[in-house]
């Protein structure tokens, strides 16, 4: 771990910078510069390329856009979920060559042999140049970072309500944590942590307002017509709705991320046969080692579970006894946080103890061996059942609680509501909807509208509707 660190930072400076193991200073080699070596006119002058639109991808360039990958070239003949139509996409590859940049050149050296690496990156729909110092799955991070849709996260709802305070964890905290405990994952066990973020900052990019039961009532709208998944949806958003590129629509991420959500997508499906690559495997296992924790922690703070309550399940109270050996007899004030840190600090050892194990013998696969072969890492099978049995809990006295059921129900009839009066009058959705119906069913696009809205907007836009106005509802 120590090496692959430095190799991975070569040209940092460390506080116990010295190299007296030779393997230490064959890396270096490897990789170039010490720090006491590296000039910043050397890297900028050309001798490691050059650019001239930035580092960021919140922009365009006079192609349409700043972003692009590693791979210079499109996809060849792939298919891809994208949005609400599964394609064929054939785009001929770029001509012009590309040189990895100095973090793609040494993943290999500090990444394990079964990690997706930059440089076998299948490419991206629209074909772009290259970016001279930032790999594929960095550029995909930063799109979408800088996407509105990602913004609105902050106004998404994860479990509760305004209604119960502001306290509570939205769309946008979870994301973030499911974000910090994926990569620490990644690392440890040597996978492309640069993946890893961007598939867990896109995890939940889809969800429509009112958390869960938004999306229930908006899949009973759109029965007819297939439903509604915000796996799915997310798709749509980053390849069709977000717009911030001239030369086409959506972020035009790279394969291996719009592969990653369609795997969320069809999670039944990616459960048997061949596997997903074990970057999309991470984010998933993270995202229930996230909520089995904070849904815990914001339960409690709101009051509708005590920690007396939750003492009965095998994984709390062997988080207590842990607490208990270290600290003592704590004041309940004091024990909530402490608890919640070693709910996600029993998972995440778990998952990496177990999975380090399963992928030991098999350090010499390739990504695309571990997925041939089916490789799905996981928990301890003890472990996992303890984990189900808090979950079970939690769906019981948590998402069920008396407290939660009217507002929920509350906010799923003002969903329904909006939808069967914008199905009647279309009119009144705004110009960029209305000229989607050319291309998909009036009641898909009604529902991508009202999918996109925070909870606050659509609140409004419910109440717009209602009201006396007939023009047009904003668009978000």
């Amino acid at each position: 771990m120590v090496w692959r660190e430095r190799v991975r930072f070569a040209g940092a400076f460390f506080a116990d910078d010295f190299l007296t193991d030779d393997a230490f200073e064959d890396g270096f080699r490897a990789v170039g510069f010490r720090a006491d070596e590296f000039r910043a006119d050397d890297f900028f002058n050309g001798s490691r390329g050059t650019t001239d639109d930035g580092a960021t991808d919140d922009g365009a360039t006079d192609d349409g856009a700043t972003g692009g990958g590693s791979f210079g070239g499109g996809l060849e003949g792939t298919a891809v979920d994208v949005g609400n139509r599964r394609a064929e996409r054939v785009i001929h590859p770029a001509t012009q060559s590309h040189t990895p940049g100095a973090g793609e050149s040494r993943e290999h050296l500090y990444m394990a042999r079964y990690a997706t690496l930059s440089r076998d990156s299948r490419g991206r729909l629209h074909a772009e140049p290259p970016h001279p110092y930032r790999g594929p799955f960095v550029r995909d991070r930063d799109r979408i970072l800088h996407s509105s849709a990602f913004r609105r996260l902050s106004g998404k709802m994860q479990v509760f309500t305004g209604e119960f305070g502001v306290y509570h964890r939205t769309r946008l905290t979870h994301t973030l944590e499911v974000s910090t405990v994926a990569r620490t994952i990644a690392r440890t066990l040597g996978l492309n942590e640069d993946l890893v973020e961007a598939l867990s900052l896109m995890h939940d990019i889809g969800h429509p307002p009112f958390g869960h039961c938004g999306e229930d009532a908006l899949d009973e709208c759109l029965s007819d017509v297939g439903g509604f998944s915000h796996n799915q949806y997310a798709l749509t958003i980053v390849t069709e709705l977000e717009r911030r590129y001239e030369r086409f629509d959506g972020l035009n991420l790279s394969v291996e991320v719009l592969a990653g959500q369609d795997t969320r997508a069809h999670k039944a499906e990616a459960a048997v046969g061949r596997a997903p690559i074990l970057e999309v495997q991470v984010v998933d296992l993270a995202d229930s080692i996230a909520y089995d924790a904070h849904d815990v922690d914001d339960a409690i703070q709101m009051g509708l579970l005590s920690i007396e309550q939750l003492r009965d399940l095998s994984l709390v109270r062997h988080a207590m006894d842990r607490l208990r050996d270290r600290h003592g007899v704590l004041p309940v004030g004091g024990l909530r946080p402490l608890l919640v840190k070693e709910l996600v600090e029993m998972q995440v050892s778990d998952l990496l103890n177990h999975s380090a194990e399963m992928l030991r013998p098999l350090a010499g696969y390739r990504a695309s061996e571990i997925c041939d072969a089916g490789i799905r890492i996981g928990h301890d099978p003890e472990f996992d059942a303890e984990r189900r049995e808090l979950e079970s809990f939690l769906f019981d006295s948590v998402y069920r609680h008396p407290r939660l059921i009217p507002i929920r129900r509350d906010a799923a009839d003002r969903v329904v509501a909006l939808f069967d009066g914008l199905t009647k009058h279309r009119e009144r959705l705004p110009l960029r909807f209305r000229g989607r119906m050319s291309e998909i069913s009036p009641a898909r696009v009604v529902g991508e509208y009202i999918a996109g809205m925070t909870d606050a907007f659509c609140n409004a836009q419910y109440e717009r509707m209602r009201g006396s106005a007939t023009g047009p509802l904003s668009d978000w």
